[in-house]
């Protein structure tokens, strides 16, 4: 249904952690999410606290969910920094999506910095049951 990628995620987001904004990582931060499956859909929610919801861009190809969003340095002009522990800059997360997720009826949702995306199953990948026609309820007499 969901596929994990970017095995480097864990070491990006480790080294972030250590070195900071100021680690020279070209790459995007990751983005933590849960994903799970509620009834007919697939259910993904992404942390994204103090993201103005207007810097959230998602877009699907095939089957790659591309999500990318910024939030602003909101540290005024001229001010003496004390502390600095909330990541700024361009967060991005790539999701495979299996054959089984209708993609052209994605739904997303932001509220309280949790961006949640509902993305059902398809209808060719629910399970269906399976009419039996033909036959008789027993066996024939034989006529003589």
């Amino acid at each position: 249904m969901l596929m994990r990628t970017d095995p480097f995620r864990e070491f990006d987001r480790l080294t972030q952690q250590v070195l900071g904004n100021a680690g020279g990582l070209s790459r995007p931060a990751a983005l933590q999410m849960d994903a799970y499956r509620v009834g007919d859909d697939l259910v993904v929610q992404v942390d994204l606290p103090g993201v103005d919801p207007e810097t959230i861009d998602l877009d699907v190809e095939r089957n790659l969910l591309n999500i990318r969003a910024e939030r602003a340095n909101r540290t005024p002009e001229g001010a003496e920094v004390i502390v600095a522990e909330r990541p700024v800059g361009t967060f991005s997360r790539q999701l495979i999506l299996g054959d089984t997720l209708d993609t052209e009826r994605i739904d997303a949702s932001y509220d309280a910095g949790v961006l949640t995306l509902r993305i059902p199953v398809a209808e060719h990948a629910k399970p269906r049951k399976i009419r039996i026609s033909g036959g008789s309820t027993g066996p024939k007499a034989l006529s003589r």
